[in-house]
């Protein structure tokens, strides 16, 4: 399966363009280099997704045969490693 459409239909993004801006920007990995939208994922690939406020990092445990599953069954297709905050625009500011 596709990589932007595993970060879809395992809910990790809500949308398929938007996993592919992801993509296209180099915000997501594949073990240590940059994947393009259309890379293949296999159960033990690790993907690193950085968003704008935190950096996700996960294992894939099972890619679907299905175009889409449950909820509680997207759960089970990925195990999070790690999950860090990212600084944000505000973070330095004290109001005191």
């Amino acid at each position: 399966m596709r990589l932007d459409k595993f970060l879809v239909v395992s809910r990790l993004v809500k949308q398929r363009t938007r996993a592919k801006a992801l993509c296209e920007t180099g915000d997501v990995k594949v073990g240590e280099s940059a994947a393009k939208a259309a890379r293949e994922v296999a159960p033990g690939d690790m993907v690193r997704i950085t968003f704008p406020q935190r950096r996700l990092t996960v294992e894939v445990l099972e890619v679907p045969r299905a175009k889409s599953v449950s909820k509680d069954k997207a759960r089970e297709l990925y195990k999070i490693l790690s999950e860090e905050r990212l600084r944000g625009p505000f973070d330095e500011f004290d109001p005191e």
